[in-house]
């Protein structure tokens, strides 16, 4: 436990340096890369909650995470062609302030997330499953008819939206504001996770009908982690819009939601620094072989494999003295 939590603030570390390095030695693309590993963790960590401590095997989190970049994409959309979003009970033209969009992407996620948490969470195992999935292809194939917003194309927003005294088309600028997040989302998961609260979901993982015994509604305890965990994955949505100043369906596709939790499990599931860590190790991945091979998808692949199959308990887990790694033996 020691080492972990050293380890932590050396994971905190190197993403608060390598940017600085960046800054000084005027390389905007490993701010961008570093930007862009702290935004997919802020998603693996909302996953990672409803995963890795609740026992939730959500492969839906697409639709969260495309809802929270879509809502961003369209609000900018708006305000940035002067276009009319809607006139009843109010005129309101989109918003181009990161400060006014945010809290609409968070309010709508967690709406969205109530609905799919409410419905889905009422089966479990390979339903559970099943039914999350649905909910995310069912987005992805409406966003695709959805002409208005570019289709199957997507939606450009050209200019990304602003933050109250920083430029935020500076690449160093955006990475504080995405940073800043991070921070407050592992402060708040951390608080959440220790609270009694967070015992009783963890409890629900390990065994949910003693849980039940003992007079705790698992269901409501469930369905809150939920919310909480999509509403998260949705701001990261929002953010990874706003650096990459677009936003098409594949976001909410099913190979997103993969990868968010291929990012948690290579990490260490119930860890709470374990999705950064994976989202750091699965983009320096992805871009060192693809310097190499033009097939970087198969290695990648084999990688990953090879990692999941002899390292069950993620890259943090290697340093948990406690607990043995399993080895599977063919």
């Amino acid at each position: 436990m020691i080492i972990e939590k050293f380890l932590n603030k050396w994971i905190l570390f190197f993403l608060l340096i390598i940017p600085f390095c960046g800054l000084i030695f005027d390389e905007p693309y490993y701010i961008t890369l570093t930007t862009k590993v702290i935004i997919l963790a802020i998603a693996g960590i909302g996953l990672n909650l409803a995963l890795g401590y609740c026992g939730l095997i959500s492969f839906g989190h697409a639709a969260f995470f495309g809802t929270g970049g879509y809502v961003t994409g369209i609000l900018s959309f708006h305000a940035l062609n002067d276009e009319m979003l809607f006139s009843w009970p109010l005129e309101f033209f989109g918003a181009s302030e990161m400060l006014i969009i945010w809290p609409i992407a968070i309010l709508v996620c967690a709406a969205l997330s109530f609905i799919i948490g409410i419905l889905s969470l009422r089966t479990s195992g390979v339903y559970f499953i099943m039914i999350t999935l649905a909910f995310a292809q069912m987005l992805y194939f409406f966003s695709i008819s959805w002409p208005t917003y570019g289709g199957e194309d997507g939606l450009s927003i050209y200019v990304r939206n602003s933050f109250p005294f920083l430029n935020t088309m500076d690449p160093f600028s955006f990475y504080l504001v995405c940073f800043v997040w991070l921070l407050i989302v592992l402060l708040v998961s951390c608080k959440l996770i220790n609270s009694p609260f967070g015992m009783a979901f963890q409890a629900i993982k390990e065994n949910e009908e003693r849980v039940k015994s003992v007079g705790i509604e698992t269901f409501k305890v469930k369905l809150i982690v939920f919310i909480i965990s999509g509403t998260i994955a949705g701001l990261a949505g929002s953010l990874y819009t706003d650096l990459n100043r677009f936003v098409s369906p594949s976001v909410l596709n099913w190979h997103t939601s993969g990868e968010i939790m291929i990012f948690v499990i290579i990490g260490g599931m119930a860890r709470l620094y374990g999705p950064i860590v994976g989202a750091a190790f699965f983009i320096i991945l992805e871009q060192t072989l693809g310097a190499y091979t033009e097939n970087w998808q198969f290695w990648l692949g084999l990688i990953l494999i090879l990692e999941i199959l002899y390292v069950r308990s993620g890259i943090l887990g290697l340093f948990d003295k406690k607990k043995k790694t399993r080895i599977i033996k063919f």
